[in-house]
């Protein structure tokens, strides 16, 4: 077995079968992630949620990604077939490329490569471009307005997200992320993470990705009170369902990076206890319990008051931020905390 794996076929056969673990672990979690953001608004508002099909509901969503997949593909008669039915596409498979290179422990990642956030940048940067197919492609002014809102405002936050993790590279001086999470292994744990240096940097990071992927209180491309449901109101179907499906990819790669960039990854919190792939997803996890408590209590934002913020405040303190970094960095304050390529970590 050893000899094959060395050949060509050998390695092909070992390259799709890490993919398709890759693939099978995001899809089965995205499943789970869909019940589990059901039952915490339902528990929010006091009520059961999904409860009948399968035990405690678990099956719920597969009914429902089954209902959609046997539905019609409906396409209005004025929209531009080919381009109305690859946005859905585009935005599904670019969410998923973008897990090549998440690391789930040390070595776990497909593509182990030294640019790793420019490659998430590039691949999110392009995910607009899903939204706007859509929108445009559906000859309607709904969407069109939804998609153009859509572009706006995950263009802002970008800008923001990109100067944020500006300041963990010069700390680290590396844009892998392994090396990320390995700089973060010091003698005290919890409290050697970026968490701790880069603090103010969390929210803003965390209201970023909030917004970059239209998520609440910041769903404003698909807000139902005034756009009926945005860039998405004329698919159905299985084109719905890959919408749908992108954009809770997406938020699980927001809450990957999360935990890589400033919770240490796949890193044990209390020292002694050892380092796993069940730290790494048990973040994930909790973070996205906090992306559905914010859906569940948060009350949305109007259009202008979501880029005001954007431009008039995180932009600002992000770019402040990286400065003061650089300075910390430069002058290894704090024991080299900012400076951590400096002195090995």
């Amino acid at each position: 077995m050893a000899d094959f794996l060395t050949t060509p076929l050998g390695l092909g056969v070992l390259i799709v079968a890490q993919v398709l673990a890759v693939v099978g672990f995001v899809m089965v979690s995205l499943l789970f992630l869909v019940y589990g953001d059901r039952k915490i608004w339902a528990a929010v508002q006091m009520r059961r949620g999904p409860n009948v099909v399968g035990a405690w509901g678990l099956l719920q969503t597969v009914a429902d990604a089954l209902k959609y997949i046997v539905k019609e593909i409906v396409v209005p008669a004025g929209a531009d077939r080919t381009v109305f039915l690859l946005a859905p596409l585009t935005s599904f498979v670019l969410a998923m490329i973008a897990w090549a290179v998440i690391p789930f422990n040390d070595g776990w990642v497909l593509s182990d490569i030294n640019v790793a956030i420019l490659y998430v940048f590039a691949v999110s940067s392009l995910e607009v471009y899903g939204v706007i197919m859509g929108g445009w492609a559906s000859n309607s002014k709904y969407p069109f307005l939804g998609s153009l809102r859509s572009a706006a405002q995950m263009i802002s936050y970008e800008v923001s997200i990109g100067l944020i993790i500006v300041g963990i590279i010069i700390t680290t001086g590396s844009m892998n992320f392994g090396d990320i999470v390995k700089a973060q292994d010091g003698d005290y744990g919890f409290f050697s993470w970026y968490w701790l240096p880069h603090f103010p940097m969390v929210f803003l990071f965390f209201i970023s990705a909030l917004a970059e992927t239209n998520r609440p209180p910041f769903d404003l491309p698909e807000a139902e009170s005034e756009l009926v449901a945005g860039y998405q109101v004329e698919y159905s179907s299985t084109p719905f369902l890959l919408f749908m499906a992108g954009e809770y990819i997406a938020i699980f790669l927001m809450c990957a990076l999360t935990s890589l960039l400033f919770f240490g990854g796949w890193l044990s919190p209390i020292p002694g206890l050892p380092d796993g792939v069940l730290w790494m997803v048990g973040k994930m996890a909790f973070f996205f319990f906090i992306f559905a408590m914010v859906k569940a209590i948060t009350p949305r934002y109007r259009y202008d008051q979501l880029m005001r913020i954007g431009w008039k405040v995180f932009l600002p303190l992000s770019l402040v931020w990286v400065v003061v970094v650089a300075f910390l960095a430069k002058f290894e304050a704090f024991g080299g905390a900012y400076a951590r390529w400096a002195i090995g970590g």
